[in-house]
């Protein structure tokens, strides 16, 4: 078979084969610069200045000396073919690779990160089959942090939580940008994505600390109940029992809207370069209640966009669990069914402190800002059909004893995670 692939270049015609083509290009030249023609080589020696975007001028020096600036030749460049017409008469061939990148976490059963892997102590399987590692590096990478702060936190935690934000910013370098979201009842966004060192983050954190929620023992029942009285009569009607009720006072729930903040922080980070570790977060004691959006949804949007829920557990959430939280563990745990930050981190192959004191806070910015910034980044050209945007299970082992891996679950292939 004979493949006969034409080349059609805008502006020029096929010539018969009893033309003659020059060698050389003759420039166009003035009249008074005629005299010159003797000699002068097109283009020798010249030195290219524009005088006007369609037109590139040159200067062409005679032999033994300079041409002063009116003597110059005027070459017209080829015609530009216009948008499109590249593509008349050629044949394109393209091949598509979809590029997955995976950072990876490697922890000792000290909780300490191993340093000194290589790409030989790694396996990736992307729904059971083995992938072939193209890519691996160890080097340290730019963060993007979407910092989420809950201030529906009881008083004494957000006092914890207020003093500790001063020691933010040291956990991070010139190269990392910070938005800020904070939440109790709805998401608010102080700032987006500032230069992390800059004067601007300082300010928005300063700004963002709030007294907390008072937390009291609800009254139900009793002489109490329904506000002070004076003979007999309420002092705030507002207070008063309601017509009907049976006397016992309801309690008003608590709102955290925890997942609507997260999905908020997703969405930004998901525009953000793809050089940078796009990172959410959370100081928070974990709870949910009343947001717009589930649990399962903003999961799905997180993996689809590649981003990881990094957090510290504060309040009674850390009381269970001091330190280090192993995310092999938490099943055993006396988890809260309302505290589902857990389920965030361990899913998106995130990293979770539990701190109950303000020094505890503290160190954990630093230590989890640099733990995401120096894992392990495995990449590999996927075996999924292109045409299969169903989700796509990931398991990174190591090939090390009595080593743990900490990464993502899997991802679901869009356009934005999947290098072509």
């Amino acid at each position: 078979m004979v493949l006969f692939m034409p080349c059609l270049i805008a502006g020029q015609q096929p010539k018969s084969q009893d033309q003659s083509v020059p060698d050389t290009p003759t420039p166009q030249q003035p009249d008074s610069l005629k005299s010159l023609s003797t000699g002068v080589t097109p283009g020798s020696g010249s030195n290219e200045t524009t005088s006007d975007p369609g037109t590139n001028t040159t200067e062409v020096p005679p032999a033994g000396g300079q041409l002063s600036g009116q003597d110059q030749v005027q070459q017209t460049p080829p015609e530009i073919p216009a948008a499109g017409e590249y593509q008349k008469g050629i044949t394109t061939f393209t091949r598509r690779v979809d590029a997955v990148s995976v950072p990876v976490t490697v922890l000792d059963k000290k909780h300490q990160q191993v340093a000194g892997l290589t790409w030989r102590d790694f396996q990736v399987y992307e729904n059971n089959v083995r992938q072939i590692l193209t890519f691996f590096s160890a080097d340290a990478v730019p963060l993007s942090v979407a910092l989420v702060i809950d201030q529906s936190l009881p008083r004494d935690t957000m006092k914890k939580v207020n003093d500790s934000l001063a020691a933010m910013p040291g956990g991070f370098t010139p190269a990392d940008e910070v938005a800020v979201f904070t939440y109790a009842d709805g998401v608010n966004n102080p700032t987006d994505f500032t230069a992390a060192l800059g004067a601007r983050l300082p300010a928005v954190l300063q700004a963002s600390k709030k007294p907390g929620e008072y937390l009291g023992t609800p009254i139900n029942s009793g002489p109490f109940y329904g506000g002070p009285r004076i003979n007999n009569q309420s002092v705030d009607p507002n207070l008063d029992p309601q017509r009907g009720s049976p006397g016992v006072g309801v309690i008003p729930k608590e709102i955290h809207t925890l997942n609507d903040a997260i999905l908020a922080a997703g969405k930004a980070l998901s525009t953000r370069p793809k050089q940078s570790r796009r990172i959410i977060y959370v100081i928070s004691d974990g709870k949910e209640s009343r947001s717009k959006a589930n649990f399962k949804e903003v999961v799905h949007y997180l993996e689809a966009n590649r981003v990881a829920v990094y957090g510290t557990l504060v309040g009674d959430s850390a009381t269970w669990g001091l330190g280090y939280l192993d995310k092999f563990k938490i099943p055993l745990l006396p988890l809260s069914p309302d505290n589902i930050l857990p389920k965030y981190t361990s899913t998106t192959g995130g990293h979770l402190y539990s701190e109950f004191s303000e020094n505890g806070i503290q160190r954990s910015f630093a230590e989890l800002a640099a733990l995401a910034r120096t894992q392990y980044t495995l990449g590999y050209n996927t075996r999924s059909s292109p045409l299969d945007e169903k989700y796509r299970v990931i398991d990174v082992r190591v090939l090390r004893p009595n080593l743990d891996v900490v990464a993502e679950k899997g991802y679901y292939p869009t356009a934005t995670n999947l290098s072509r």
